[in-house]
């Protein structure tokens, strides 16, 4: 079964790489195959939480999708998209580095899908009236995001799942992550420009135009943003402090989308037709497949290979475990694989004396899991979903556009990292 399990994962892939065919057919097709095969049943793709489709995820994405799309009846994405350009004074590049610091400080402190979901729809229409292609902004803002997640226990998910097994709290994330990601943002700012040349090319006369409009005007509704201002702050509150209200973020999401939905008035055909459907399919059909991956024991028995392989030595265990654990969080989502190498990370800290080396592995986890997301196209939930944005949009991203870059930036961010653990845990420490 871990063959089969195998082979239709990679078969999936390579056409979800090489796009003959679509992504959707490919990863339905994908877990219709498995099911069909026996290798997963109904119980472990739909009701297990290590090997079925996470439907937080699902769930919170549906939720986020419909509050944008009564917030988009407000005029406030086109409020910002002028704004943002306006302070930028009407460059692309200092317009990608704004938008890009926003979408990481976000980031920090909310969901990564949820942060992208709100900048994208500001990014095509600033890029729409600066008369420049979006896709470069928008694969630069998706990559802020995963790095900016990395900041905080609450940033992304697979952080949550390290603080629950090692017990290391929102303060310790803080304190030991925090650093390493503003390290990864100056560097990442740097990089743009070589990243995406050619793309900032701007047409002097909308740079013009831009700076000449009043942001002011472009809010259509002002009571209905008041609505949707309060509803967002709850739905904010909810998402920071879902450790201590017990409240999934999921939950919090759809509460929110019931609650603006019925305050709002909106007709039901302007905020579903902003739901990606598409892209809430695929995620289900990637589930499947990755949790067959998981229950078949082939993620488990990589993971624990990793943790034969360091023969006892802390600086190497931790320096193989950022490596693998951003190459394989590109291959595989970041959650499953997080899931399963912490309990061998929970393992080799126990053999470690030093509480600074110990901890040293937590962060290499952290930081190659959440890192590694930026290496290909289907790495990270977010990539997943601003891709469908722009293909909706009418700017498709092929899966080797993204992948070319983000593999260029895993691979920095990585370069970045490990001397970072090195010098913090077992130099200076």
């Amino acid at each position: 079964m871990t063959a089969v399990a195998l082979i239709v994962f990679l078969v999936a892939y390579v056409l979800i790489a090489t796009e003959w065919t679509h992504k959707l057919l490919a990863a339905l097709g994908g877990a219709a195959v498995l099911f069909a095969l026996g290798v997963t049943d109904p119980d472990h793709a739909f009701y297990s939480q290590e090997t079925g489709i996470d439907w937080n995820v699902i769930f919170l994405l549906l939720g986020m999708m419909i509050i944008v799309g009564v917030l988009r009846r407000t005029g406030v994405f086109e409020y910002v998209a002028i704004w943002s350009a306006k302070r930028a004074k009407g460059s692309p590049l200092r317009v990608m580095i704004l938008l890009t610091l926003i979408t990481a400080t976000a980031s920090a402190f909310l969901d990564n899908v949820t942060t992208v979901l709100l900048v994208a729809p500001v990014t095509l229409l600033v890029c729409d009236r600066l008369g420049i292609s979006p896709v470069p902004f928008l694969i630069a803002e998706v990559m802020a995001s995963n790095i900016g997640g990395t900041a905080t226990l609450i940033g992304d998910p697979p952080n949550i799942i390290i603080a629950s097994r090692s017990g290391l709290t929102f303060n310790d994330f803080l304190i030991h992550l925090t650093p390493l990601v503003l390290i990864q943002l100056l560097v990442f700012i740097l990089v743009l420009p070589r990243l995406f040349k050619g793309s900032f090319a701007a047409d002097p006369d909308r740079v013009q135009d831009i700076l000449r409009l009043n942001e002011r005007e472009a809010i259509q509704d002002p009571r209905l943003l008041i609505k949707c201002g309060v509803v967002l702050l709850a739905v904010f509150t909810g998402f920071i402090g879902h450790a201590i209200f017990h409240i999934e973020p999921a939950i919090v999401a759809l509460l929110g989308a019931g609650l603006l939905v019925l305050i709002s008035k909106v007709p039901t055909r302007d905020y579903m037709g902003s739901v990606e459907w598409q892209t809430l399919l695929f995620f289900a059909g990637l589930f499947v497949m990755v949790g067959a991956l998981v229950k078949t024991g082939l993620i488990s028995g990589l993971a624990r290979a990793v943790g034969d392989a360091t023969g006892g030595r802390p600086l190497l265990a931790t320096m193989l475990i950022l490596v693998v654990s951003a190459i394989l969080s590109g291959i595989v989502d970041n959650i499953p694989y997080v899931a399963t190498m912490s309990p061998v990370v929970q393992e080799l800290a126990k053999n470690v004396t030093d509480p600074s080396h110990a901890n040293a592995l937590w962060w290499a986890l952290a930081a190659g899991a959440d890192f590694g997301g930026n290496a290909t196209a289907v790495g990270a939930s977010a990539n997943v979903v601003v891709i469908g944005i722009a293909l909706r949009a009418g700017h498709p991203i092929s899966f080797w556009e993204f992948t070319g870059k983000g593999a260029v930036v895993t691979a920095i961010t990585v370069l970045v990292a490990a001397p970072y653990l090195w010098l913090r845990y077992f130099v200076l420490s």
